[in-house]
């Protein structure tokens, strides 16, 4: 599980912010903030793997708070802003302090959920590396290009695509279009179409298989959050 500290000067929509990411398979949120010394007193406390983290705070900016944290050498922490700040300056400041996302307010939650599945993502290849090629850092750095606005490419439904990522990110083994048609209930053409759509998001990962005959066999693995015994 990936563990979220949300911080937020207003209580009603930090509790709306933690309502959504439990919402999110794989992410569970672990303490909340309502001020800046309250967010650096939390991440020492909770340690999460990442922070919802506003930029208007009543005592100090979320700039200021994601300076202090950068100079900690413990513990790493990543980033996620959430702010109703729009200016230039602000996006380029946090954008040099290193966060994953920048999400202005007001959103919804299919983009909340799309940016949490992507840093899934990231998290889980960065530590499977040990060493980066450039095709890997590629794909890392590919991971972070958010779908504009949610929207889907044609001939992909949010609830066919919603199925087919319930069954992959489920499945404690490879498995093949014909797998995932079965499962889901379309052909395997369909099935293979949105794989493919995943695969190129980052989210899923090919996996080709050789066979007697030379032709070979398509195998799709999620590729982001593992599975954990709370999911399946």
């Amino acid at each position: 599980m990936i563990r979220v500290l949300i911080v937020d000067d207003d209580f009603m929509v930090a509790r709306i912010h933690r309502s959504l990411v439990e919402r999110v398979t794989g992410f569970e949120v672990v303490g909340e903030a309502h001020t800046g010394v309250d967010a650096l007193a939390a991440v020492e406390r909770f340690r999460p793997d990442l922070v919802l983290l506003d930029i208007y705070l009543p005592d100090m900016s979320g700039l200021e708070v994601m300076r202090k944290l950068r100079e900690r050498p413990q513990p790493q922490v990543d980033i996620i802003a959430v702010t109703a700040a729009k200016d230039v300056e602000t996006l380029r400041a946090a954008m040099h302090s290193g966060v994953i996302h920048y999400l202005i307010k007001p959103f919804s939650f299919e983009t909340l959920r799309e940016r949490l599945k992507t840093y899934g993502a990231l998290k889980t290849r960065l530590e499977r590396l040990t060493e980066a090629e450039q095709a890997d850092v590629d794909r890392l750095y590919s991971l972070l290009r958010a779908r504009s606005g949610g929207r889907l490419p044609k001939g992909i439904s949010g609830p066919t695509l919603e199925s087919v990522l319930v069954i992959l990110r489920e499945a404690d083994q490879e498995l093949s279009a014909a797998d995932v048609a079965e499962q889901a209930g379309i052909s395997r053409g369909t099935a293979r179409r949105y794989l493919e759509h995943l695969a190129a998001g980052g989210l899923a990962e090919l996996d080709l298989r050789y066979g007697t005959t030379g032709r070979p066999e398509h195998r799709y693995s999620w590729a982001g959050e593992l599975p954990t015994a709370h999911q399946q």
